[in-house]
């Protein structure tokens, strides 16, 4: 049986490239695959939907908290299912039920069934494949992590930038139900891919980074109560929270901000792909950083940007000013996507890396949950966004500072110390 189970992990295929290479690029196009459960993602659809379904802007936002935060519940479980059942089991059936949902999605006529799958799309999507996703890397690397993550994100950008004009693209020319269709039969698409390329850990064959036979060691691993223990797991968590907030925010409700400031939707679009864009340059600079800085400084330069985009945001009044802040946003978004995804498996190791990655996943998506809901009732008692964006800026420059200060979660921290390239 043991002999068995060998042979079902091994890799198809053996030469001199490291097999953990290929799960890195499964591994972006699963984090792609999330993007019908993403509040960006959704943000392309929402004017179409809200106006098919006569739904107003503060009742889809509540829609869109209960669903995100009971969805976060599935991260934790996806955490404990990859522990146990590994990761090429998870990401086949994720894929498979995500498609299927966001296919039916595209079919709702009530508010009902749309909240329903909306809850479904933010729970498969959003939570658990995400944390799949960002599992199966660390699981596969630990020497060469920053350098892996920095290479996915990099992938996973790639596919987002794609992502958003053919979306956009369908909408226009199909309406947002084929469009939506279309996507989830793209989604379940990954599944077949997953089968076959993906392996539970390079662990698990018996293989290194360089592809030579070594024994797992995971006696320093810490525990999901361990890591729950330390002040940069919350650090770090609370922090990546935060962003998600915005983002969500921005993301799904983006077009009525820039409205609210006299721009149409055709800025709304160029500024989606200009942030996806400037997060790849953010990945590149953050993979480069990630040797040369400890995380934290990463971390605080991150949320330093945030807390700029923000505090801008209420005051743009010409189309470069709206491009300026969509490229800060974005590099801020790239830097911390590389700390958020590198941070978990180098700090606390593989051994419990599926639910400490997925209790991780869990908080960000709360984040997610609020922050649509945030905007909406801002603008509904106050008739602007503004006064919301401005009290952003200074918690998250709170964070920044709290950022710069973290300690390390055991030794040295993760990436560099002392290097010359950072205080």
């Amino acid at each position: 049986m043991m002999a068995h189970a060998t042979r079902l992990d091994a890799p198809p295929f053996r030469t001199g490239f490291y097999f953990g290479w290929i799960q890195v690029v499964v591994a972006a196009l699963a984090m792609v695959a999330t993007f019908p459960g993403r509040t960006q993602g959704l943000g392309l659809v929402t004017e179409p939907l809200l106006a098919d379904l006569h739904l107003d802007a503060v009742t889809y936002a509540s829609i869109h908290l209960w669903a995100t935060l009971v969805g976060a519940l599935f991260a934790p479980a996806a955490g404990l299912a990859l522990d146990r059942f590994g990761s090429r089991s998870v990401l086949t059936f994720l894929s498979l039920s995500l498609g299927a949902v966001v296919a039916a999605m595209s079919a709702a006529r009530s508010v009902p069934v749309l909240a329903v799958l909306v809850l479904l799309t933010r729970g498969l999507g959003q939570s658990a494949l995400s944390a799949a996703s960002i599992t199966l890397v660390g699981q596969w690397f630990r020497r060469r992590l920053p350098s892996a993550m920095a290479a996915y994100s990099l992938l996973l950008s790639i596919g987002f930038m794609a992502a958003f004009p053919a979306v956009e693209f369908l909408v226009r020319r199909d309406g947002w139900r084929p469009a939506w269709f279309a996507v989830g039969v793209g989604v379940a698409l990954l599944a077949p891919v997953a089968f076959a390329l993906v392996r539970r850990s390079a662990d698990s064959v018996g293989l290194d980074e360089g592809g030579a036979p070594e024994p797992a060691d995971n006696r320093d691993d810490l525990t999901l109560r361990q890591a729950l223990g330390t002040p940069a797991f919350w650090i770090v968590g609370i922090a990546s929270s935060l962003y998600l907030l915005v983002a969500s925010g921005i993301g799904l409700f983006n077009e009525r901000i820039l409205a609210e400031l006299g721009f149409g939707r055709e800025v709304f679009v160029q500024c989606l792909i200009l942030s996806a864009m400037t997060g790849l340059a953010g990945n590149f600079l953050g993979g480069w950083l990630a040797g040369r800085c400890p995380a934290r400084h990463l971390l605080a330069g991150s949320m330093a940007l945030l807390a700029a985009g923000l505090a801008a945001l209420p005051h743009l009044h010409s189309r470069p000013a709206v491009y300026a802040q969509a490229v800060v946003m974005g590099v801020a978004g790239g830097l911390l996507t590389v700390v958020f995804f590198a941070f978990w498996g180098r700090e606390y190791g593989r051994l419990h890396l599926g639910r400490i990655q997925g209790a991780a996943q869990a908080m960000t998506v709360v984040g997610s949950a609020l922050g649509p809901l945030a905007l909406a009732q801002c603008h509904a008692m106050l008739g602007s966004h503004a006064p919301l964006f401005r009290l952003l800026a200074f918690v998250v420059a709170v964070v920044a500072v709290f950022a710069w200060r973290m300690p390390p979660v055991r030794g040295t921290p993760f990436a560099s110390t002392s290097s010359s390239a950072c205080p």
